[in-house]
């Protein structure tokens, strides 16, 4: 098979100006780079997104490759789990090509003073560090151990997400439906007080009604609900027989150690990689405690039999045997997490978990660090337990479904570069699984982070009141619309009532303002 691969026609121009910027002879050799360049992100690109035109650089397959073929076949094929035989591989080198030459265009773009030798330096430096330090990528880890699986709902779900505002005629979105969308991804922005949050409740009620309970939710309330709040949401509670979890006053029915894989050495060691990773990130430590909370994690699992897992006292106790009573970062978090009791360590109710239905408020009087590294080791449970499970099959044209994972107040974990990475996983690849990810924000400026515009990821959109509603542009971006529309976007944004919105969904009217 060979591969006579092009460029997109934007990057035609980049080929040149990255190849003068590294100072290479050839051409060839930057693409060559900007491929390595994308693969080590981790990213997972789709055929269906992310391809682009062919009408730039054109590449013949030795040339391109040299003799150095068999690797990059290789790489593209571990990457995405495929045969070397793939029909699809020269398109996926072709997707990763474009994307490296994107990513290094905006690097240097953003930093004028950052040489062609820098990068190289860096790229590789940071290539080595890892290596090293065996530190996970966002990706997944296998777990042979967990052996968990969900039965899905093969049924349409056509929810009901409003009614014009001139003739009351019901609006609705098929969201499993392949034929009209190729993902059940929503994003929803808006102020407080909007009609947002009565938006996402009803939506999920309809969810769980129409799949008689079978597709199940989880949703991460980030702000954490007041009593006033509670009392307000508890119809929504009873309609979906959800169970509120306000951490720390009640321990999340999980233990998120438990996407670690107790039986296999090898994925074992990966998962505690993955789980020094996010507790590192989250908390800035430094390499040195990074190694002593990778030493007492392996410590303490080493230390079960039966398929049990440790709990966080248990590893600040490891944590504190190894660094002695000198305060530190690192026990600081290690012990919150422990003396707050936010997780059960139980197996048991593990089996159970995604079957149920549970909102999580997590308490503004909990440390910042304690928020974010306890909202990601959820969702990357979430996400490891879905990616070890088989595939949720398409069925004529209904993606069957699992789950929604609801993410409220996302702009304030958008911030995070780390959890971009997580998240831009999870909007990437769980979709095959049969779930739906809702991401809730105040604005859209959020959404769209210099390296990647989470926005794109969610196929529909849904656009209640904001602040800066003069940002035409970046409206437009949000709801994936040209120029065309603009004097529609903006007379519907300068008319907007409470209880109204906007959308791009493809069963409505682009733009046009109807009711919630």
């Amino acid at each position: 098979m060979l591969f006579n691969i092009k460029t997109s026609e934007a990057n035609k121009a980049v080929v040149k100006e990255l190849t003068r910027k590294l100072i290479l002879n050839s051409e060839n050799h930057v693409s060559r780079i900007a491929f390595a360049y994308s693969i080590s992100r981790g990213n997972q690109l789709s055929l269906e997104t992310d391809l682009k035109d062919s009408k730039g650089k054109e590449y013949k397959d030795e040339v391109l490759f040299g003799k150095y073929r068999n690797y990059y076949i290789s790489l593209v094929c571990q990457h995405y789990g495929l045969h070397k035989s793939d029909p699809n591989i020269g398109k996926y080198i072709k997707m990763h090509i474009d994307h490296g030459l994107e990513l290094m265009h905006k690097l240097f773009e953003n930093n004028a003073n950052f040489s062609g030798l820098d990068f190289l330096l860096e790229t590789i430096e940071r290539g080595i560090e890892e290596l090293e330090g065996q530190e996970m990528g966002a990706g997944h880890v296998e777990n042979v151990f967990q052996k968990l699986d969900k039965e899905w709902f093969a049924e349409p779900l056509r929810i009901r997400v409003g009614n014009d505002i001139i003739t009351n005629e019901a609006i609705f979105f098929n969201m499993n439906d392949t034929s009209i969308h190729n993902n059940s991804m929503v994003a929803v922005a808006g102020n407080p007080g909007t009609g947002k949050t009565f938006f996402s409740n009803r939506f999920i009620e309809q969810v769980v009604f129409q799949s008689g309970g079978q597709v199940n939710f989880l949703f991460i309330d980030f702000k954490g609900l007041k009593s006033e709040d509670e009392h307000a949401m508890k119809p929504f509670f009873d309609k979906t027989k959800a169970e509120l979890i306000d951490a720390p006053h009640k321990a999340f029915p999980v233990n998120p150690l438990s996407f670690i894989d107790v039986v296999n050495e090898k994925n074992k060691i990966m998962g505690i990689n993955k789980f020094v990773d996010i507790i590192s990130h989250y908390s800035n430590l430094g390499k040195v405690q990074q190694q002593t909370l990778r030493d007492a994690t392996r410590q303490v699992f080493n230390s079960k039999t039966g398929g049990q897992y440790p709990s966080f006292r248990e590893i600040y106790e490891a944590v504190l045997e190894i660094e002695g009573s000198k305060a530190s970062t690192l026990k600081e978090i290690v012990q919150s997490l422990g003396e707050l009791d936010l997780f059960q360590t139980e197996v048991e109710p593990q089996k159970t978990f995604l079957n149920n239905n549970y909102y999580l408020s997590l308490s503004a009087n909990l440390p910042p660090e304690v928020r974010f590294t306890a909202t990601f080791l959820i969702i990357n449970y979430v996400y490891n337990t879905f990616m070890n499970m088989p595939n949720a099959p398409i069925q004529g044209n209904l993606q069957c479904m699992r789950y929604v994972l609801v993410i409220d107040e996302a702009h304030v974990i958008f911030k995070q570069k780390k959890s971009q990475d997580l998240l831009e996983k999870v909007l990437r690849e769980v979709r095959s699984k049969g779930v739906s990810v809702m991401l809730l924000s105040q604005g859209i400026e959020e959404f769209n982070q210099p390296s990647f515009d989470f926005s794109s990821m969610c196929e529909t959109v849904f656009l209640f009141d904001i602040k800066d509603k003069t940002n035409v542009k970046a409206m437009e971006k949000f709801l994936g619309i040209g120029d065309k529309l603009t004097n529609k976007l903006k007379n519907s944004m300068e008319n907007i009532q409470k209880y109204q919105l906007i959308s791009n969904l493809k069963e409505f009217k682009v733009a046009e303002l109807f009711k919630a």
